[in-house]
């Protein structure tokens, strides 16, 4: 075969250069056709395939927009302050310390030292969870017959692990995540109703208040009662814009936000960054 000698499979490899597939990155991020941002800003353009996951490490004041191309993708989200994993989103303390179990335009990411990580400033889904976490292996494989990375039905936590691994990072580094595009309600009774997307071409888009790591899968909502393994394409772009400064309204929302926006605040004065 033309692969059996390392000339003709190096000739094979060099022959794929310029093709694409439909999900992939795309290098460098300024050739993606419409830019939703000023021309040389964009800084991550990827389309992520369902069952799948991507990393990136993002500046401070970046902006992030996800994007559910065709109805079924559930972004599974974990962020990390870059240069300091060990401070890292903490879901409980983002649904506390704002008194809302349901995330939205305007609502604050935050971490477990009180700071923001990020703040949610676009938001046309309102098909999100802060309760559920994402899927495991175990749970997978009783559902679908399989949760390894490498299998049709890949769980999220399992993919979750090889993107920590490529930014330094094990396994018990790992907190709870955040899910976009396919949310729960809470019942009176304290029961969870799955409420599933809003549809094709919904987007949130995200903004870095400190420079972060950002780990994704895209797959099934652990809540999805889908028989099969459901989970199609996710939109990701990033672009270069500014955190939000003091006196915007979303530093003003609540006493709260106010209160973890001078945390990072402090915390990023010390360090001569802000």
């Amino acid at each position: 075969m033309a692969t059996a000698t390392t000339y003709g499979a190096r000739a094979h490899a060099r022959a794929q250069e310029g093709t694409s597939a439909e999900a992939m990155p795309v290098v460098p991020a300024s050739d993606w056709p419409a830019p939703p941002c000023e021309a040389g800003h964009l800084v991550w353009a990827e389309t992520v395939a369902g069952g799948n996951y991507t990393h990136r490490v993002l500046a401070r004041g970046t902006e992030l927009r996800l994007t559910d191309l065709r109805g079924d993708a559930c972004a599974h989200l974990l962020l990390f302050a870059a240069d300091r994993p060990w401070e890292r989103l903490n879901v409980a303390d983002t649904v506390k310390v704002q008194w809302n179990a349901y995330l939205g335009e305007d609502r604050l990411l935050l971490s477990d030292q009180g700071r923001v990580l990020a703040s949610v400033v676009a938001d046309t889904s309102g098909r999100h969870d802060a309760l559920c976490g994402t899927s495991t292996l175990v749970r997978n494989t009783e559902r679908y017959g399989d949760g390894t990375p490498q299998s049709a039905s890949p769980a999220g936590r399992e993919l979750f692990k090889l993107a920590a691994a490529k930014n330094g990072l094990t396994a018990r580094d790992l907190p709870p995540s955040l899910s976009f595009f396919q949310g729960v309600e809470v019942r009176d009774d304290g029961a969870l109703d799955f409420t599933g997307s809003a549809g094709p071409g919904a987007s949130v888009t995200l903004r870095a208040e400190q420079d972060v790591t950002v780990l994704l899968a895209n797959v099934p909502h652990p809540a999805d009662p889908r028989a099969d393994y459901t989970s199609t394409p996710l939109e990701v772009l990033a672009w270069r814009a500014e955190a939000t400064p003091p006196g915007d309204p979303l530093w003003e929302a609540s006493p709260e936000g106010r209160r973890a926006f001078l945390n990072t605040a402090e915390f990023l004065a010390a360090r001569g960054i802000a």
